[in-house]
């Protein structure tokens, strides 16, 4: 199945703003096997297509919301990175960095038949950006800069990625994603940016995570916020954003320290892939709130556009700016 096309017609964002990712950006050669090799061994496979993941799904989404998107990663020269250039060009997404010197990095992933992956990463350009590199990177009131918890989780990315975040200036509102690695950031890194945060977007398993919550309290009342939203509150400050998103039952959103929190509920679906549900409301938010649309109606936009994302094979499956106006609108 093909993916959406970008978003046609007038841009969504306001005149000025936009859509600033630092999330690398890789490529995934997924694989199906009927089980792992042996040490030593082979094993036959099936599929084997590259496709672009990472970071690019998260600015495809914004992008097919009509957002002016960018990207502050490095890109590689060699044949991994010319396949992230054209698809980000295709997404009309602009790469802000210079083509770094080397290749995109590769994630090979097995697939076996009850559907556990395994994967094996090389680590390539878009782990190293450089200090001087990211300072350069033009960014003003109103702009919406996206982080990436894989970044700082990275060894050679982390410490430069904290340290830009953390400098952004006032006026620019900063979206943290600590993702899958939210417990693996070192404390170091991951505090300045917590720090300056303006909306943290964590899933459940996140939120536990960052907060020490433990498992069985995450989503203990269906009716009442979480405790872990509280605990996770307390690590940013009182006029930052909290999200903690719940699956198909949408996602608690506390605007601020001491506002009550609600749930924005979501739509159900029949899901057949719920690879790049995250990462498309991440964008998909980060596209509303450019446009100037209050979070809880941001949100509410996100999660439709990630219930919609679920129902389509594939990583970078969000869907266009008029899909979600039209479900919007049966709403």
């Amino acid at each position: 199945m093909t993916a959406p096309a970008p978003a046609e017609g007038p841009a969504a964002a306001a005149p000025g703003t936009r859509f600033v990712s630092t999330g690398s950006v890789v490529v995934d050669v997924p694989l199906s096997v009927p089980h792992l090799p042996e040490r030593g061994g082979d094993v036959l496979a099936g599929g084997g297509g590259a496709v672009v993941g990472g970071g690019f799904n998260v600015v495809a989404a914004a992008a097919r919301q009509g957002a002016d998107v960018t990207l502050a990663s490095p890109v590689g020269t060699g044949q991994w990175g010319t396949l992230v250039r054209a698809a980000l060009g295709a997404e009309g997404v602009t790469v802000l960095t210079a083509p770094a010197e080397g290749d995109t990095g590769l994630v090979l992933t097995l697939v076996e038949p009850d559907g556990e992956r395994t994967f094996v990463t090389t680590v390539g350009v878009e782990g190293r950006p450089r200090a001087e590199e990211l300072a350069a990177v033009p960014v003003q009131p109103g702009d919406v800069v996206y982080v990436s918890g894989y970044d700082l989780a990275y060894p050679a990315a982390a410490p430069v990625v904290s340290a830009w975040a953390a400098r952004l200036p006032a006026g620019v509102r900063l979206l943290l994603d600590p993702g899958p690695l939210a417990g693996e950031i070192d404390a170091v890194v991951l505090g300045p940016v917590l720090a300056r945060c303006d909306v943290l977007t964590v899933n459940a398993r996140e939120a536990m995570l960052l907060s020490g919550v433990g498992a069985g309290d995450v989503l203990a009342d269906a009716g009442s916020p979480p405790p872990v939203l509280a605990a996770v509150r307390r690590l940013v400050p009182g006029s930052c954003a909290v999200l903690v998103r719940v699956g198909e039952r949408g996602c608690w959103v506390s605007e601020a320290a001491g506002a009550p929190a609600r749930l924005v509920p979501s739509r159900l679906v029949r899901a057949v892939d719920s690879t790049g549900a995250g990462d498309a409301h991440t964008g998909i938010l980060a596209a509303a709130l450019l446009t100037g649309a209050g979070l809880p109606d941001a949100v509410r936009r996100a999660n439709l556009g990630a219930a919609l994302a679920v129902t389509r094979p594939g990583p970078a499956t969000a869907p266009s700016r008029a899909e979600l106006d039209e479900l919007l609108l049966e709403a």
